[in-house]
């Protein structure tokens, strides 16, 4: 408990200071992390072995994950451009190797490449918004972690039906409802604070959509690394596993709030 406490100090306080900083300093966080992310995805697949498969899927999981959207950039590039590419460029490798490569193992990494790649972009974007991406970064890295805290403390206080016990035996459907009212009362506070830029029927929507979206990321990987037969996906982080085990929420909370039009883009 002590290494776990002391892990999730030290990494909250990096975090929290690179997200400050914002700019290249936050990218290149959450690239570094999306790399490590991937490479966890590859292993517990075990599909590490095919070092060129493996290096194709980086190259475009760093072209997902970087703001290309933006003009910092000497050219923009299309999000379904890229997705597509990063099929052909796999899909290649199975002809080139004679199938040594298959379409299963090229699905599987496609299927990271895509889930990581895409998630960790829209953190980056958030981030970037020109007009207060901090609040809206922070509004939503927030309402997640309300989401999770609520959920378990709720969870265990009243929790009496559980969720989803195939997959994640200590979830309730108590503790995911209190999960979600306390995101809303989170985004609520957001409002509180700055009414000009998040209205009250806006931020109970986006608590809502972040808790529900949030937990239903969470109970993904839990599905996943059930079938897998793992606990965590990786060692990097002492007591709490790997980066995709803390950021399983993240990946499709992200994505989502934009493409519902939540937040600015």
């Amino acid at each position: 408990m002590k290494q776990r406490i002391l892990t999730g100090a030290i990494a909250g306080a990096g975090f929290l200071g690179l997200l400050a900083a914002g700019g290249n300093w936050f990218a290149a966080l959450i690239l570094l992390m999306a790399v490590i992310g991937y490479d966890e995805f590859v292993r517990m697949n075990n599909l590490k072995q095919h070092r060129i498969t493996w290096l194709l899927g980086m190259v475009a999981l760093v072209l997902l994950t970087l703001p290309w959207e933006t003009h910092r950039f000497t050219y923009e590039l299309n999000e379904i451009g890229l997705i597509w590419g990063a099929a052909f460029v796999l899909l290649s490798a199975t002809v080139f190797s004679k199938n040594k490569i298959t379409i299963d193992m090229i699905s599987l990494l496609f299927l990271g490449v895509v889930y990581i790649g895409v998630g960790f972009h829209y953190m980056i974007m958030t981030r970037w918004i020109e007009d207060h991406g901090l609040f809206w970064t922070l509004l939503i890295f927030v309402c997640i972690w309300a989401t999770d805290s609520g959920a378990y403390f709720i969870g265990s206080k009243f929790g009496k039906r559980l969720l989803w016990p195939v997959i994640s035996p200590k979830k309730s459907v108590e503790g995911a409802l209190g999960g979600v009212l306390v995101a809303i009362v989170v985004a609520l506070c957001f409002s509180l604070y700055r009414p000009d830029l998040l209205e009250p029927a806006r931020a109970v929507l986006l608590g809502v959509v972040v808790a529900v979206s949030g937990q239903l990321g969470d109970l993904m990987q839990s599905a996943y690394k059930r079938v897998k037969g793992i606990k965590d996906t990786g060692t990097i982080l002492p007591g709490h596993g790997g980066i995709l085990d803390r950021v399983d929420s993240w990946l499709i909370v992200f994505p989502l709030v934009h493409w519902l039009a939540l937040i600015p883009y």
